[in-house]
């Protein structure tokens, strides 16, 4: 059997929203919002290995971080310009703390980066 590379779009739409287990709706959403992009052969979405792990990163930083949409998209972005490893967001809490919390945990993350991304030269835009 062939090895697959991790960018090699193999699944629907249906298998994708299987695997992340959410609705198709949701994938399409995402991609309206910038957040995914499938690859698309003859008007049929076909998701990667990647895509599938960006999906079940951006449910984490919905469901358990408490971020919204476009709070993901900027998380992404800065991960995504500047190389930022967001090791902060899969590490396990003994106590969860509240939602409020966990955003300005985000928040502060985030500028933390801007802060060095400045300090670096303003490397990206």
């Amino acid at each position: 059997m062939k090895d697959r590379s991790p960018d090699t779009p193999v699944y629907v739409i249906s298998i994708a929203a299987d695997l992340t287990g959410c609705h198709p709706r949701t994938l399409r959403i995402y991609e309206e919002r910038g957040l995914l992009t499938p690859v698309r052969r003859h008007r049929i979405r076909l998701y990667s290995e990647r895509d599938i792990e960006r999906v079940r990163l951006i449910r984490f930083l919905t469901e358990e971080r408490g971020l919204n949409l476009a709070g993901v998209r900027l998380v992404l972005e800065i991960q995504e310009r500047y190389h930022e490893e967001f090791t902060w967001v899969f590490e396990a809490a003994d106590a969860q703390p509240d939602a409020d919390s966990r955003r300005s945990d985000a928040v502060q993350a985030v500028r933390n980066a801007e802060t060095r991304a400045r300090r670096q030269g303003g490397r990206g835009r």
